[in-house]
């Protein structure tokens, strides 16, 4: 089973930039492919990004598409969403998570999840 920790979240303007770091524990870490998924309350997870193994092959939704960059280091089990142009509506809880099967889009495919990084964006 793996560990995942969020970070890098915190308050930022709209128009500034962040980077969320997600570092997972295990020795296979290099071997999953690695989503970003953000939620409001009462509102569904949702997809944000997502990478293959290797960082070779990235998956984007259409809210960040264009703003956002994932990527990996798999030396430092280590993987990075970086975020542009934000907005108010990028305000939520932002996790990570390794693809267990399936679409990288939809939900049930991760099993396993961090506890997350709040990301607020003032306007």
């Amino acid at each position: 089973q793996v560990q995942l920790v969020e970070s890098g979240g915190g308050l930022v303007q709209a128009g500034g930039s962040l980077r969320l770091s997600c570092a997972a524990s295990g020795r296979t870490f290099s071997t999953y492919a690695m989503a970003w998924f953000r939620q409001a309350p009462g509102r569904e997870r949702e997809f944000v990004a997502a990478l293959s193994f290797s960082g070779g092959i990235t998956y984007y939704g259409d809210s960040v598409k264009g703003r956002s960059t994932i990527s990996r280091d798999n030396d430092k089990n280590t993987i990075y969403l970086q975020m542009h142009s934000l907005k108010a509506e990028d305000t939520d809880v932002y996790y990570c998570a390794p693809r267990s099967s399936g679409s990288y889009y939809l939900l049930q495919s991760y099993d396993y999840w961090g506890r997350g990084t709040q990301v607020t964006v003032s306007s």
